[in-house]
C-alpha cells in the first residue's frame, strides 16, 4: 500500500505548528481514510488561512474551461485559480501577504496537458523572492514514473496546457515535477516534498492500493487516464473527444466517421497494446450533442506496450487519410490563447499536424520526438525522489 504525503504529514503536525499556511487542493486531497485535506488540517490544529482551489474548482464542479466563480463553503477562504482570464491563473500578490507556507495537494494524471501542477508552477513563480515555503504532499504518477512519451514543448507554444518543457507523457510525481520547474525558471524558492511511502516507479495507479478519486469531471477512472495523454489531442479537432459519453477519451467519434472503415485502418498500423472497437455513440453535451455519431473504444490491452499520444497522433493520420474534405485542426480560442490551433498548443509546436496535413505516413510522424523522448530521458533521473 502506497502512503501519501498528506498522511505521512498528519502523522507529525506539529511541523506547522504556529504556521499562517494556504492550501492548494481539490476533491482529491484526501487521506487514505477518504477525509478532505482541509478537514484534517484543521482538526489538528493547523492555522489554514485559505485555501486556492485550480480548473474545474474544489469539488472538480465546471466542465474545462469555465472560469470558476462560484465554490461551496467549508469554513475557509477559497480562491479560484482559474477564471476568465489568464491573470487569473497565478495568485495575486496579496493573497499571498501573511502566509508563510502553502502546501500543494492534488492528484496529478502524468500529463503535460493536465492544469494542474501548471497551476502549482505558475504559483511558485508569483511566490519566488517572497519568504514563502512550498511544500509538495506528492501523490503517485497514475502511469508510473518510467516511461516518457511525446515531444517536448517549444517554448513559443506556451500556454495553460504547455507550461513546462516536457514531453506529454513526462513521467515525474508533482514533487518532482516541483523541483525540475524551480531548477529550470532558477526560482528563489522554499520548496519541500513530503515524499510517498512505497511507492516505485514501475507501479500504475491500480497497484497502489490506493482509491481513484476522479480530479477533474472527465477523469472518472485510471483507464481514461491512461489514454488521456493521447486523445486529449482531440480537443483540437472537430472530433468529439468523448465529452458527454459516460467513457470519455476512451470513445471518439464524429458525424462523418465510418466506424468499422476506422477500425480497419487503424489495425493495419504498427501500434502496440490497444484494440479499436468500431461504435457509435451520443453525446448529450459538448461537440455534437444529442447526434449519434460513429467511432472508436479504445481498449488497453498491454499496458508496458501502450503508447497513448503515438496511438492518437496515428488515429488522427488515419482520420486525415480517410476523411480529408471533413477532419478539421480547430482554430478558435483555447486556453485563452486565439493566435495558435488548439492542437498546437497541446502538441507542443506545429510540427506535428503539419506532417499529417502534408500527408506524412503514422510512423514518420510518429519517429520525429524520438530525439526529444530520449533528451529529457537523459535529465529526468536528476529530479526523482524515488529510484526504485
Amino acid at each position: 500500500m502506497v502512503i501519501n504525503g498528506l498522511d505521512i504529514l498528519l502523522r507529525n503536525p506539529e511541523m506547522l505548528k504556529n504556521r499562517r499556511v494556504g492550501l492548494i487542493a481539490n476533491q482529491t486531497s484526501v487521506s487514505m481514510q477518504l477525509e478532505y485535506s482541509w478537514t484534517l488540517l484543521r482538526r489538528a490544529g493547523v492555522g489554514l488561512a485559505r485555501i486556492f482551489s485550480p480548473e474545474h474548482g474544489l469539488f472538480a464542479v465546471e466542465q474545462d474551461q469555465i472560469a470558476v466563480t462560484r465554490q461551496p463553503d467549508t469554513g475557509c477562504q477559497i480562491v479560484s485559480l482559474y477564471g476568465d482570464s489568464e491573470q487569473s491563473l497565478a495568485p495575486a500578490r496579496e493573497l499571498l501577504d501573511g502566509l508563510d507556507l502553502v502546501l500543494f495537494d492534488i492528484q496529478d494524471v502524468g500529463s503535460r496537458y493536465y492544469t494542474y501542477v501548471n497551476t502549482l508552477a505558475l504559483f511558485m513563480e508569483a511566490a519566488s523572492g517572497l519568504d514563502i515555503e512550498i511544500m509538495v504532499l506528492d501523490r503517485p504518477n497514475p502511469l508510473g514514473g518510467a516511461t516518457v512519451e511525446g515531444p517536448l514543448l517549444d517554448p513559443t507554444f506556451h500556454s495553460f496546457v504547455g507550461v513546462m518543457p516536457t514531453p506529454v507523457r513526462h513521467g515525474l510525481t508533482a514533487g518532482e515535477i516541483a523541483h525540475f520547474w524551480r531548477d529550470y525558471k532558477k526560482l528563489d524558492l522554499n520548496l519541500s516534498v513530503i515524499a510517498m511511502q512505497g511507492w516505485s516507479r514501475e507501479m500504475l495507479f491500480p497497484e497502489t492500493g490506493l482509491p481513484w478519486v476522479p480530479p477533474s469531471p472527465n477523469m472518472p477512472s485510471f483507464e481514461t487516464a491512461e489514454v488521456y495523454p493521447g486523445m486529449c489531442l482531440f480537443e483540437g479537432l472537430n472530433v468529439s473527444e468523448g465529452r458527454g459519453a459516460t467513457t470519455p477519451f476512451l470513445l471518439s467519434g464524429a458525424p462523418f466517421v465510418d466506424p468499422e472503415a476506422l477500425a480497419e485502418r487503424l489495425a493495419s498500423m504498427p501500434l502496440e497494446g490497444v484494440f479499436f472497437r468500431p461504435t457509435w455513440f451520443r453525446p448529450t453535451f459538448h461537440k455534437y450533442a444529442g447526434e449519434a455519431i460513429g467511432g472508436i473504444y479504445l481498449h488497453v490491452t498491454n499496458h508496458a506496450r501502450f503508447r497513448p499520444f503515438a496511438t492518437a497522433v496515428a488515429m488522427t493520420c488515419a482520420l486525415r487519410e480517410l476523411w480529408p474534405e471533413q477532419l478539421e485542426f480547430l482554430e478558435s480560442v483555447y486556453e485563452f490563447r486565439d493566435d495558435i490551433p488548439a492542437f498546437d498548443l497541446l502538441a507542443g509546436s506545429s510540427a506535428i499536424r503539419s506532417m499529417i496535413l502534408g500527408g506524412a505516413p503514422a510512423e514518420t510522424v510518429i519517429a520525429s520526438w524520438e530525439k526529444d523522448e530520449a533528451e529529457f530521458a537523459a535529465i529526468k533521473p536528476n529530479f526523482h525522489l524515488y529510484d526504485n
